[in-house]
């Protein structure tokens, strides 16, 4: 009996969590007089429109189409783990990225100006203070794969 106990610890454990530290989506996200939400005052936040450096981050790059750029990026945020899509359309794609163990939910919203040639980014945590540069590095992260299809 002890050893299933510590089989099925781990998995209550991270439902546990994954329900308290999830937060609540932001009500006021997408896309309003051509910009993204901007970042709260505090530094776990990236959004490729801010222009203070603790939030700035650069854009994504696309060549061709920006509604089929936005599909190439659903593809690679849907192949992400912990990551669900939540919105997707032409030229705006919202999705929730989960951390597995404590289940720290993040909020990220990409979209494409075909103007620019860019799709702005922003990603968020829902709560705390800093988040340890986990949004710059996914956004990072995204950006080298998406480069790899969009070149």
């Amino acid at each position: 009996m002890p050893l299933l106990a510590l089989t099925v610890a781990p998995a209550a454990m991270a439902a546990l969590f994954g329900s308290l530290f999830a937060g609540t989506m932001p009500a006021d996200l997408g896309v309003r007089d051509g910009g993204l939400k901007a970042c709260p005052d505090r530094p776990n936040c990236v959004n490729s429109q801010a222009t203070d450096a603790r939030h700035a981050i650069a854009p994504l790059a696309f060549r061709g189409d920006s509604a089929a750029a936005v599909k190439a990026l659903a593809a690679i945020v849907a192949a992400t783990p912990g990551a669900t899509i939540v919105k997707a359309h032409e030229n705006y794609l919202q999705a929730t990225f989960a951390t597995p163990t404590m289940g720290f939910v993040d909020d990220v919203e990409f979209h494409a100006d075909a103007a620019r040639n860019v799709i702005d980014v922003r990603s968020a945590s829902r709560l705390g203070h800093s988040d340890l540069g986990a949004n710059r590095k996914r956004v990072e992260a995204l950006r080298h794969a998406f480069a790899a299809v969009n070149p």
